[in-house]
Protein backbone atom coordinates (compact mmCIF):
# COMPACT_ATOMS: atom_id res chain seq x y z
CA UNK A 1 0.00 0.00 0.00
CA UNK A 2 0.80 3.57 -0.89
CA UNK A 3 2.57 4.54 2.27
CA UNK A 4 1.14 8.19 2.24
CA UNK A 5 -2.24 6.74 1.66
CA UNK A 6 -1.64 4.56 4.86
CA UNK A 7 -0.85 7.22 7.20
CA UNK A 8 -3.24 9.18 5.82
CA UNK A 9 -6.17 6.65 6.67
CA UNK A 10 -4.64 5.43 10.16
CA UNK A 11 -4.83 9.35 11.01
CA UNK A 12 -8.56 9.61 9.76
CA UNK A 13 -8.97 6.30 11.86
CA UNK A 14 -7.40 8.10 15.34
CA UNK A 15 -9.78 11.04 14.27
CA UNK A 16 -13.35 8.94 14.49
CA UNK A 17 -11.97 7.47 17.47
CA UNK A 18 -11.65 10.87 19.05
CA UNK A 19 -14.75 12.29 18.35
CA UNK A 20 -16.47 9.36 19.69
CA UNK A 21 -15.37 10.43 22.84
CA UNK A 22 -16.35 13.39 22.98
CA UNK A 23 -19.59 12.12 21.32
CA UNK A 24 -20.44 9.72 23.81
CA UNK A 25 -20.48 12.22 26.69
CA UNK A 26 -22.24 14.88 24.45
CA UNK A 27 -24.75 12.18 24.27
CA UNK A 28 -25.01 10.74 27.93
CA UNK A 29 -25.21 14.54 28.96
CA UNK A 30 -21.99 14.13 31.37
CA UNK A 31 -18.60 15.25 31.49
CA UNK A 32 -15.81 12.88 30.07
CA UNK A 33 -14.44 10.49 32.42
CA UNK A 34 -10.73 10.41 34.01
CA UNK A 35 -10.14 7.43 31.96
CA UNK A 36 -12.01 8.74 28.41
CA UNK A 37 -9.76 12.15 29.53
CA UNK A 38 -6.95 9.72 29.38
CA UNK A 39 -7.38 7.67 26.35
CA UNK A 40 -8.71 11.06 24.23
CA UNK A 41 -4.63 12.66 25.07
CA UNK A 42 -3.28 9.13 24.14
CA UNK A 43 -4.92 10.18 21.01
CA UNK A 44 -3.92 13.39 20.43
CA UNK A 45 -0.37 12.56 21.16
CA UNK A 46 -1.02 9.85 18.00
CA UNK A 47 -2.25 12.18 15.93
CA UNK A 48 0.33 14.71 16.17
CA UNK A 49 2.75 12.78 15.56
CA UNK A 50 1.56 11.28 12.63
CA UNK A 51 0.75 14.69 11.21
CA UNK A 52 4.72 15.34 11.83
CA UNK A 53 4.86 11.89 9.42
CA UNK A 54 2.41 12.80 7.16
CA UNK A 55 4.65 16.51 6.16
CA UNK A 56 7.73 14.72 5.88
CA UNK A 57 6.49 11.97 3.90
CA UNK A 58 4.56 14.93 1.62
CA UNK A 59 8.07 16.96 1.53
CA UNK A 60 10.18 14.14 0.18
CA UNK A 61 7.83 13.24 -2.18
CA UNK A 62 8.57 16.52 -3.44
CA UNK A 63 12.30 16.59 -3.77
CA UNK A 64 14.44 14.99 -5.67
CA UNK A 65 16.52 12.27 -3.99
CA UNK A 66 18.59 10.69 -6.80
CA UNK A 67 22.02 11.03 -7.08
CA UNK A 68 23.31 14.03 -8.83
CA UNK A 69 25.77 12.32 -11.26
CA UNK A 70 29.01 13.92 -11.37
CA UNK A 71 30.15 16.66 -13.80
CA UNK A 72 32.26 14.11 -16.41
CA UNK A 73 28.60 12.12 -15.73
CA UNK A 74 26.39 14.63 -16.94
CA UNK A 75 24.77 14.82 -20.02
CA UNK A 76 23.84 17.87 -21.98
CA UNK A 77 20.62 18.37 -23.15
CA UNK A 78 19.71 19.10 -26.47
CA UNK A 79 19.44 22.75 -25.52
CA UNK A 80 22.60 23.26 -23.40
CA UNK A 81 24.55 21.47 -26.46
CA UNK A 82 22.55 24.46 -28.91
CA UNK A 83 23.62 27.25 -27.21
CA UNK A 84 26.93 26.14 -26.40
CA UNK A 85 27.87 25.74 -30.50
CA UNK A 86 25.96 29.06 -31.46
CA UNK A 87 28.48 30.77 -28.76
CA UNK A 88 31.51 29.12 -30.01
CA UNK A 89 30.58 30.03 -33.56
CA UNK A 90 29.78 33.80 -32.13
CA UNK A 91 33.39 33.47 -30.98
CA UNK A 92 34.93 31.74 -33.70
CA UNK A 93 33.68 34.47 -35.89
CA UNK A 94 35.82 37.30 -33.86
CA UNK A 95 38.85 34.75 -34.64
CA UNK A 96 39.26 33.12 -31.00
CA UNK A 97 40.11 29.67 -31.12
CA UNK A 98 37.74 26.96 -29.82
CA UNK A 99 37.82 23.53 -29.51
CA UNK A 100 34.54 21.66 -30.47
CA UNK A 101 33.58 18.81 -28.33
CA UNK A 102 31.75 15.34 -29.45
CA UNK A 103 28.21 15.88 -30.23
CA UNK A 104 29.12 19.98 -31.30
CA UNK A 105 26.80 20.95 -33.89
CA UNK A 106 28.72 22.66 -37.11
CA UNK A 107 26.35 25.67 -38.05
CA UNK A 108 26.02 26.10 -41.29
CA UNK A 109 26.05 29.07 -43.62
CA UNK A 110 23.42 31.18 -45.73
CA UNK A 111 23.24 33.91 -48.11
CA UNK A 112 22.11 35.87 -44.68
CA UNK A 113 24.63 34.23 -42.16
CA UNK A 114 24.45 31.13 -39.98
CA UNK A 115 21.49 28.93 -39.30
CA UNK A 116 20.00 29.70 -36.43
CA UNK A 117 19.40 26.27 -33.74
CA UNK A 118 15.92 25.91 -32.46
CA UNK A 119 16.90 27.04 -28.94
CA UNK A 120 18.42 29.89 -29.78
CA UNK A 121 15.56 31.16 -32.47
CA UNK A 122 13.29 31.04 -29.37
CA UNK A 123 15.39 33.48 -27.42
CA UNK A 124 14.93 36.21 -30.63
CA UNK A 125 13.91 39.36 -29.97
CA UNK A 126 12.67 42.02 -31.60
CA UNK A 127 12.80 45.99 -30.26
CA UNK A 128 8.72 46.87 -29.07
CA UNK A 129 7.98 50.00 -30.05
CA UNK A 130 5.28 51.93 -27.95
CA UNK A 131 2.21 52.96 -30.54
CA UNK A 132 -1.02 54.41 -30.64
CA UNK A 133 -4.34 53.48 -32.18
CA UNK A 134 -4.16 56.40 -34.42
CA UNK A 135 -5.31 54.72 -37.73
CA UNK A 136 -7.77 51.83 -36.31
CA UNK A 137 -9.96 55.51 -34.80
CA UNK A 138 -8.87 57.87 -37.78
CA UNK A 139 -11.96 58.63 -40.44
CA UNK A 140 -11.30 55.81 -42.66
CA UNK A 141 -11.82 55.71 -46.25
CA UNK A 142 -10.98 53.12 -49.37
CA UNK A 143 -11.99 55.70 -52.22
CA UNK A 144 -9.23 54.70 -55.69
CA UNK A 145 -9.54 58.25 -57.36
CA UNK A 146 -9.33 61.52 -55.71
CA UNK A 147 -11.69 61.48 -51.98
CA UNK A 148 -13.14 64.80 -51.47
CA UNK A 149 -14.35 65.37 -47.79
CA UNK A 150 -17.33 68.02 -47.35
CA UNK A 151 -16.30 70.16 -45.17
CA UNK A 152 -18.86 73.56 -44.04
CA UNK A 153 -18.04 76.37 -42.46
CA UNK A 154 -17.92 80.27 -42.87
CA UNK A 155 -18.48 81.98 -46.04
CA UNK A 156 -16.32 85.13 -47.14
CA UNK A 157 -14.46 84.52 -43.23
CA UNK A 158 -17.96 85.93 -41.76
CA UNK A 159 -21.29 84.51 -43.21
CA UNK A 160 -23.38 81.75 -41.81
CA UNK A 161 -26.88 80.87 -41.13
CA UNK A 162 -27.95 83.31 -38.49
CA UNK A 163 -30.99 82.25 -36.13
CA UNK A 164 -32.00 85.69 -34.47
CA UNK A 165 -35.75 87.20 -33.35
CA UNK A 166 -37.81 88.53 -36.17
CA UNK A 167 -41.10 90.33 -36.47
CA UNK A 168 -43.77 89.92 -38.76
CA UNK A 169 -44.47 91.21 -42.04
CA UNK A 170 -40.83 92.27 -42.04
CA UNK A 171 -38.36 90.19 -44.42
CA UNK A 172 -35.69 87.97 -42.76
CA UNK A 173 -32.02 88.81 -44.36
CA UNK A 174 -30.78 86.06 -46.03
CA UNK A 175 -26.88 84.36 -44.87
CA UNK A 176 -25.47 81.51 -45.73
CA UNK A 177 -21.98 79.59 -44.98
CA UNK A 178 -20.62 77.36 -47.68
CA UNK A 179 -19.13 74.04 -48.06
CA UNK A 180 -15.70 73.16 -48.75
CA UNK A 181 -13.88 70.28 -49.71
CA UNK A 182 -10.69 68.48 -48.32
CA UNK A 183 -9.18 66.67 -51.41
CA UNK A 184 -7.59 63.00 -50.59
CA UNK A 185 -5.67 61.11 -52.33
CA UNK A 186 -2.69 58.37 -52.14
CA UNK A 187 1.14 58.50 -52.39
CA UNK A 188 2.37 55.10 -52.93
CA UNK A 189 4.45 53.73 -50.51
CA UNK A 190 6.97 50.21 -49.93
CA UNK A 191 9.68 48.32 -48.70
CA UNK A 192 11.80 45.07 -49.99
CA UNK A 193 14.13 42.82 -48.35
CA UNK A 194 15.95 39.64 -49.10
CA UNK A 195 16.66 36.89 -47.61
CA UNK A 196 19.25 33.84 -48.51
CA UNK A 197 17.16 29.99 -49.33
CA UNK A 198 20.06 28.75 -47.82
CA UNK A 199 18.39 30.35 -43.76
CA UNK A 200 15.16 30.18 -45.64
CA UNK A 201 15.00 26.60 -45.87
CA UNK A 202 17.71 25.14 -43.74
CA UNK A 203 16.76 27.26 -40.51
CA UNK A 204 14.44 25.14 -37.85
CA UNK A 205 12.41 28.76 -37.40
CA UNK A 206 10.14 29.65 -40.04
CA UNK A 207 12.10 32.85 -41.23
CA UNK A 208 9.55 34.03 -43.86
CA UNK A 209 7.00 34.46 -41.62
CA UNK A 210 9.18 36.19 -38.89
CA UNK A 211 10.43 38.08 -41.38
CA UNK A 212 6.88 38.99 -43.18
CA UNK A 213 5.93 39.84 -39.46
CA UNK A 214 8.98 42.28 -38.75
CA UNK A 215 7.69 43.59 -41.86
CA UNK A 216 4.41 44.43 -40.60
CA UNK A 217 5.53 46.31 -37.71
CA UNK A 218 7.72 48.40 -39.63
CA UNK A 219 4.93 49.45 -41.90
CA UNK A 220 2.61 50.11 -38.93
CA UNK A 221 5.19 52.04 -37.55
CA UNK A 222 5.59 54.08 -41.02
CA UNK A 223 1.76 54.47 -40.98
CA UNK A 224 1.82 55.74 -37.47
CA UNK A 225 4.54 58.17 -37.90
CA UNK A 226 3.12 59.48 -40.84
CA UNK A 227 -0.68 59.55 -39.30
CA UNK A 228 0.93 62.07 -36.44
CA UNK A 229 3.50 64.17 -38.03
CA UNK A 230 2.83 63.76 -42.06
CA UNK A 231 5.40 64.30 -44.38
CA UNK A 232 5.89 67.93 -46.47
CA UNK A 233 4.80 67.02 -50.08
CA UNK A 234 3.17 64.05 -49.18
CA UNK A 235 0.27 63.45 -46.37
CA UNK A 236 -0.94 65.60 -43.56
CA UNK A 237 -0.60 64.01 -39.93
CA UNK A 238 -2.73 64.86 -36.82
CA UNK A 239 -0.36 67.18 -35.69
CA UNK A 240 -1.31 69.71 -38.57
CA UNK A 241 -4.33 70.70 -36.71
CA UNK A 242 -4.35 74.45 -36.23
CA UNK A 243 -6.51 74.53 -32.93
CA UNK A 244 -3.05 74.96 -30.91
CA UNK A 245 -2.32 75.90 -27.19
CA UNK A 246 1.56 77.93 -26.22
CA UNK A 247 3.03 75.83 -23.35
CA UNK A 248 4.90 79.25 -21.98
CA UNK A 249 7.87 77.44 -21.76
CA UNK A 250 10.22 75.55 -23.77
CA UNK A 251 11.67 73.09 -21.73
CA UNK A 252 8.19 72.55 -19.12
CA UNK A 253 4.36 71.50 -19.35
CA UNK A 254 2.53 72.87 -16.83
CA UNK A 255 -0.68 71.27 -15.13
CA UNK A 256 -2.40 74.45 -15.80
CA UNK A 257 -1.56 74.51 -19.46
CA UNK A 258 -2.38 70.74 -20.17
CA UNK A 259 -6.23 71.79 -18.35
CA UNK A 260 -6.36 74.46 -21.02
CA UNK A 261 -5.28 72.29 -23.69
CA UNK A 262 -8.38 69.80 -23.11
CA UNK A 263 -10.40 72.35 -23.07
CA UNK A 264 -9.46 73.51 -26.35
CA UNK A 265 -11.75 70.48 -27.66
CA UNK A 266 -15.52 70.68 -27.22
CA UNK A 267 -17.56 69.20 -25.47
CA UNK A 268 -19.22 67.51 -28.05
CA UNK A 269 -16.00 65.68 -29.08
CA UNK A 270 -14.79 64.84 -25.40
CA UNK A 271 -16.06 61.47 -25.54
CA UNK A 272 -13.93 59.42 -27.90
CA UNK A 273 -11.00 62.24 -26.52
CA UNK A 274 -7.41 61.13 -25.72
CA UNK A 275 -3.50 62.18 -24.86
CA UNK A 276 -0.92 61.11 -27.23
CA UNK A 277 2.92 61.41 -25.99
CA UNK A 278 6.43 60.89 -26.53
CA UNK A 279 7.28 58.39 -23.36
CA UNK A 280 9.44 60.95 -21.92
CA UNK A 281 7.04 63.83 -22.03
CA UNK A 282 4.46 61.61 -20.24
CA UNK A 283 7.20 60.76 -17.66
CA UNK A 284 7.51 64.57 -17.10
CA UNK A 285 4.17 65.11 -16.79
CA UNK A 286 3.89 62.29 -14.17
CA UNK A 287 6.65 63.79 -12.06
CA UNK A 288 4.51 67.04 -11.51
CA UNK A 289 4.02 68.17 -8.32
CA UNK A 290 1.65 70.58 -5.94
CA UNK A 291 2.91 72.85 -3.79
CA UNK A 292 2.30 70.19 -1.00
CA UNK A 293 4.93 68.54 -2.98
CA UNK A 294 2.44 65.36 -3.70
CA UNK A 295 2.38 64.09 -7.50
CA UNK A 296 -0.56 65.20 -10.06
CA UNK A 297 -0.98 62.20 -11.42
CA UNK A 298 -2.22 59.82 -8.85
CA UNK A 299 -1.67 55.83 -9.43
CA UNK A 300 -5.54 55.74 -8.93
CA UNK A 301 -6.36 57.34 -12.16
CA UNK A 302 -4.53 54.25 -14.04
CA UNK A 303 -7.40 51.45 -14.84
CA UNK A 304 -5.73 48.29 -15.92
CA UNK A 305 -3.04 48.78 -17.56
CA UNK A 306 -4.02 51.84 -19.52
CA UNK A 307 -2.78 55.35 -18.15
CA UNK A 308 -5.38 57.98 -17.35
CA UNK A 309 -4.70 62.04 -17.19
CA UNK A 310 -7.83 64.20 -16.46
CA UNK A 311 -10.16 61.48 -16.95
CA UNK A 312 -8.90 60.67 -20.61
CA UNK A 313 -7.04 57.93 -21.52
CA UNK A 314 -2.94 58.31 -22.59
CA UNK A 315 -1.75 57.01 -25.29
CA UNK A 316 2.32 56.53 -25.69
CA UNK A 317 4.00 56.67 -28.94
CA UNK A 318 7.76 56.88 -29.74
CA UNK A 319 6.86 58.80 -32.49
CA UNK A 320 5.51 61.56 -31.05
CA UNK A 321 7.99 64.81 -30.44
CA UNK A 322 9.92 64.84 -26.93
CA UNK A 323 9.81 68.09 -25.12
CA UNK A 324 12.07 70.61 -27.19
CA UNK A 325 11.78 74.27 -28.69
CA UNK A 326 9.02 74.61 -30.96
CA UNK A 327 7.54 71.01 -30.67
CA UNK A 328 4.39 69.91 -30.49
CA UNK A 329 4.22 67.61 -27.72
CA UNK A 330 1.13 66.36 -26.80
CA UNK A 331 -1.67 65.91 -28.98
CA UNK A 332 -5.13 65.94 -27.53
CA UNK A 333 -8.88 65.36 -29.29
CA UNK A 334 -10.29 62.32 -31.29
CA UNK A 335 -8.54 60.78 -33.63
CA UNK A 336 -12.23 60.67 -36.15
CA UNK A 337 -10.52 64.36 -37.05
CA UNK A 338 -8.00 62.51 -38.92
CA UNK A 339 -9.38 61.06 -42.54
CA UNK A 340 -7.06 58.36 -43.83
CA UNK A 341 -8.24 57.56 -47.37
CA UNK A 342 -6.15 53.81 -48.16
CA UNK A 343 -6.05 54.10 -51.96
CA UNK A 344 -4.71 50.86 -51.83
CA UNK A 345 -4.46 48.23 -48.73
CA UNK A 346 -1.51 46.70 -47.69
CA UNK A 347 -0.21 43.86 -49.32
CA UNK A 348 2.83 41.62 -48.70
CA UNK A 349 4.15 39.22 -51.35
CA UNK A 350 7.09 36.50 -51.37
CA UNK A 351 9.36 36.85 -54.69
CA UNK A 352 10.40 33.14 -56.12
CA UNK A 353 11.45 33.59 -58.81
CA UNK A 354 12.84 36.89 -59.30
CA UNK A 355 15.92 36.97 -56.95
CA UNK A 356 16.94 33.14 -57.95
CA UNK A 357 20.08 34.55 -59.39
CA UNK A 358 20.88 35.29 -56.14
CA UNK A 359 19.89 32.39 -54.53
CA UNK A 360 17.08 34.49 -52.34
CA UNK A 361 13.89 35.29 -51.85
CA UNK A 362 12.50 38.34 -51.82
CA UNK A 363 9.70 40.24 -49.48
CA UNK A 364 8.14 42.99 -51.04
CA UNK A 365 5.04 45.75 -49.84
CA UNK A 366 3.23 48.08 -51.20
CA UNK A 367 0.35 49.95 -50.07
CA UNK A 368 -0.83 53.58 -51.25
CA UNK A 369 -2.95 56.50 -48.79
CA UNK A 370 -2.98 60.17 -47.86
CA UNK A 371 -4.39 61.38 -45.16
CA UNK A 372 -5.61 65.11 -44.09
CA UNK A 373 -7.19 66.77 -40.80
CA UNK A 374 -10.86 67.33 -41.80
CA UNK A 375 -12.45 68.67 -38.45
CA UNK A 376 -9.70 71.04 -36.47
CA UNK A 377 -12.02 71.21 -33.46
CA UNK A 378 -11.64 67.21 -32.88
CA UNK A 379 -8.05 67.88 -32.10
CA UNK A 380 -5.41 70.49 -30.23
CA UNK A 381 -1.78 70.31 -29.28
CA UNK A 382 0.71 71.91 -27.27
CA UNK A 383 3.61 73.65 -28.70
CA UNK A 384 6.27 74.60 -26.92
CA UNK A 385 7.71 77.64 -27.02
CA UNK A 386 10.39 78.58 -29.47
Amino acid sequence: MNRLKELTEKRNAIVESMKAITGKATTENRAVSTEESAEFDKFDAELRSLDDTIKMEERARDLSLEKVPAEAEKKESKEEVEIRSFANYVRQQAGVLVENRAGEQNLTMGNNGAVIPTTIAKMVITTVKDMCPIFAESTLTKVKGTYKVPVWGLANTSHDITVAFQAEFTAITADSGQFTSVDLGGFLAGALTLIGESVANNSEIDVVNFVVQEMSQKIALFLENKLLNGQSSYNEGALATTNTLNAGSISAITADKLIALQAKVKKAYQKNAKWTMHNDTWTAIRQLKDGQGNYLVQPGLAEGSQFMLLGKPVEISDNMPTIASATKAVLYGDYSGLSVNMREDISIKILQEKYADLHALGIISWFEFDSKVTNHQKLATLVMSV
